[in-house]
């Protein structure tokens, strides 16, 4: 048997029960990860939602104390160095960007909440508080998809995750019902701002 090699059985390998064991545990592992990754995501949902609702607690816990909504409180200045609203009930100059001694209504929120010890932050900050994706919380009065009304802003969420949220909390619809979105959640693969009606 010249030219030919021999094999003999003590060279030793992976048997199939070895190789089964080892691709059992390799998807194991992987399940393991891609659940991890599911838990995470939905806790970001969750966490945006709940966000909400306690920016939402917060503007009628002030609505309850001042009988006004923050921002719109005309006699705000008369407690805190901050500016007055003009008490019409819509939180006007509705914007997600609020620089830090901002004197709109939309802004002001910010300030009026932390002066009254509803939220915490700096008393003379009317800077936007950030939500679980890292955009701006913002309230104001705007139209939003053909409704004026006052809402709660959270920019910068994935557009998927603004349908989780509409078809979980509401109507499934970026134009209808009490959350909204920029854009219908299918026409876009970015991130958008979801709305919340109060």
């Amino acid at each position: 048997m010249t030219g030919a090699k021999i094999f003999s059985r003590d060279q030793k390998g992976f048997t199939l029960v070895e190789l089964a064991i080892v691709l059992v545990i390799i998807g194991i592992i992987l399940g393991a990860v891609l659940k991890g990754q599911e838990i995470i995501n939905n806790a970001k949902i969750k966490r945006v939602y709940n966000q909400q609702r306690e920016v939402f607690a917060a503007l009628y816990t002030y609505l309850d104390r001042y009988q006004r909504f923050p921002g719109d409180d005309p006699t705000a200045a008369t407690r805190w160095s901050v500016t007055n609203g003009n008490g019409n009930g819509a939180i006007g100059g509705f914007t997600t960007n609020c620089a830090i001694g901002a004197t709109t209504e939309t802004c002001q929120v910010w300030m009026h909440l932390r002066n009254a010890n509803i939220i915490p932050g700096p008393t003379n900050s009317a800077a936007n508080p950030s939500n679980s994706y890292g955009g701006s919380i913002a309230v104001g009065n705007a139209a939003v998809q053909g409704l004026t009304s006052n809402w709660i802003a959270m920019t910068g969420i994935p557009h998927d995750i603004c349908q989780v949220l509409d078809r979980e909390y509401d109507d499934s619809d970026a134009t209808t019902g009490d959350i909204r979105g920029t854009v219908n959640y299918f026409s876009t693969t970015g991130s958008q701002t979801v709305y919340f009606r109060f």
